[in-house]
């Protein structure tokens, strides 16, 4: 059960970086297209809530909330499933962590800019 709750978190987890990173190219396409679902503001700024939240949980030392999560329902003596294999491979690299929080921190930047460059429409409510 622990193996099969930590898969589910690890899909959350890829789920979450598709959306950061996904949002981001579907901000651009979008925009370039005139697609208004792009100027969403709950989209907009729930989309850069998340890069910051990842890049100041980095810098402030930090390790990611579902990682630890993960990691913690891990230590099972079940060991590596296939999935676990797979999506390991695509969200974890062996790198030095100054690396992730320069581009977390760019990366934010880049949404950021993005949300200036193409702002979300100002949504009013009726009365």
């Amino acid at each position: 059960m622990q193996a099969l709750l930590a898969d589910f978190i690890l899909i959350v987890h890829l789920l979450f970086v598709a959306f950061v990173v996904g949002g981001l190219a579907f901000i651009w396409v979008g925009a370039w297209h005139g697609w208004q679902a792009v100027r969403n503001f709950k989209f907009r700024i729930a989309h850069l809530a998340a890069i910051v939240f990842v890049a100041a949980q980095t810098l402030l030392g930090f390790a990611c909330p579902l990682t630890v999560w993960e990691d913690e329902l891990r230590d099972s003596p079940a060991g590596i499933g296939f999935l676990e294999r797979w999506l390991h491979a695509v969200l974890y690299y062996d790198l030095p962590k100054w690396v992730f929080g320069l581009v977390y921190v760019l990366f934010a930047l880049i949404v950021a800019l993005t949300y200036l460059a193409v702002p979300p429409a100002r949504t009013h409510k009726r009365r």
